[in-house]
């Protein structure tokens, strides 16, 4: 689960972390208002209006703007909310924008030998080490999947204790590799334990601030503050965190993969034209995997799971059969827990009641079926039953060539 940065800003401030102040708007109306209220505790006219949506790329997309009057603000909340932003992160027809965040601008020091003092700080889990892992970079504010890959020694790595967290004299060792020194370095360190604490506690995959900066004040001393946040969250912990949950907002969520939820069903949308149902998430991968092989693109992931109903297999037909990006549909169950005479009445059951867009019932394009394992006889004689009833359908012998079939016949159309 994700949320908005002027969420993640909450939750860092109540974590004691220092964020300048802002507030979340949803209409123009609100813009010069908040403004005024979050320049006047910041004693700057400087402030930032950012969108609020869960793709990247805002500031060259025009949808992170710095203004310095009511006027401004208003203008710069206008065309947000007015216009789709489209980035490289989004779906070519962009999103829509529903709320900004007027936050108070920041005046960041300038860094001896040119740039400014920020810093890139996250905490998400290594795989590979098999442990949550403090990540820190001084080129902070950037994209930190471009650091890595032209400069890994400019990022910094710190490995979680399984039960302690991480330590007071490791978030220090961060501080002092980052290059601060002084009473930054312990105000650094204190951030760096209160975000750890932060992401044990909310049950976080990924807790991430980009920029932590060191910033001016009024009384001229500088101190660290964070100036964006973004966090992800276990979808499979949220029930512990009713003030997570509440913080959901389906609005940025794929609709289709909002209606596979509700049946238990793991489905996430992709680019291409070939739908695929499958149990077992490393054979849907293998399935994905082998339609690529033999030149198609898979239209989504989708994993029925081990103990999927046949109220279940139907919606997923339906949730498959609902993008119109879908040209063909491929079938790969290999029986367990799952019974194959379970699956082919969901597809009997699907035909049934899908209704295209000029309302005729059942399935106009190909459907390639392979099925091995539990009940595989049963369900196989389901589908020979309903072939009259399912003109579009092959059986496939195994799972090549089942994605030679269903690639062949959208490649055919």
């Amino acid at each position: 689960m994700k949320i908005h940065e002027y969420q993640a800003r909450d939750l860092l401030r109540q974590a004691g972390i220092p964020v300048p102040p802002g507030e979340a708007i949803d209409t123009v109306e609100q813009a010069g208002p908040a403004y005024a209220r979050v320049t006047g505790e910041g004693g700057s006219p400087l402030a930032v209006v950012k969108a609020q949506v869960h793709a990247g790329g805002r500031g060259k997309a025009g949808f992170v703007t710095l203004v310095r009057s009511r006027e401004e603000a208003d203008h710069a909340a206008r065309f947000m909310l007015t216009h789709r932003m489209v980035s490289p992160q989004t779906p070519p027809e962009g999103l829509e924008v529903k709320k900004l965040l007027i936050a108070a601008g920041v005046d960041i020091a300038d860094r001896a030998g040119g740039g400014k003092e920020e810093f890139y700080l996250a905490i998400t889990t290594d795989r590979a080490r098999r442990a949550h892992t403090l990540i820190a970079s001084r080129e902070g504010g950037v994209d930190i999947e471009r650091v890595a890959h032209e400069n890994p020694d400019a990022i910094i790595g710190e490995r979680l204790h399984p039960l302690s967290g991480l330590e007071p004299h490791q978030a220090r060792r961060v501080a002092y590799g980052l290059g601060l020194t002084g009473k930054l370095a312990p105000q650094a360190a204190d951030v760096m334990l209160r975000l750890a604490r932060l992401f044990v506690d909310k049950d976080c995959s990924m807790a991430e601030i980009n920029p932590l900066v060191v910033a001016g004040t009024p009384a001229g001393e500088p101190r660290v503050i964070a100036i964006d946040a973004k966090f992800n969250f276990d979808d499979n912990a949220t029930f512990r965190h009713r003030d997570l949950e509440a913080m959901f907002d389906p609005s940025e969520e794929n609709p289709l993969e909002l209606r596979a939820r509700k049946f238990g069903l793991s489905y996430i949308a992709l680019n291409g034209s070939i739908g695929c149902l499958v149990n077992g998430a490393g054979l849907a991968m293998a399935t994905m995997d082998t339609i690529k092989h033999f030149g198609g693109e898979p239209a989504n992931f989708l994993d029925v799971g081990g103990g999927a109903s046949e109220e279940a297999v139907t919606e997923a037909f339906s949730i498959i059969l609902s993008d119109p990006k879908v040209r063909g549909v491929m079938v790969n169950i290999f029986g367990g827990i799952m019974r194959c005479d379970v699956i082919a009445q969901g597809i009997v059951n699907a035909a049934g009641n899908f209704r295209n867009a000029d309302g005729a019932v059942g399935f106009r394009v190909p459907l390639v079926v392979r099925l091995e394992g539990t009940n595989v006889e049963a369900g196989r004689r389901i589908l020979t039953g309903a072939r009259a009833r399912i003109p579009t359908m092959q059986a496939a012998t195994d799972l090549a060539d089942a994605a030679k079939k269903v690639c062949a016949a959208v490649a055919g159309g």
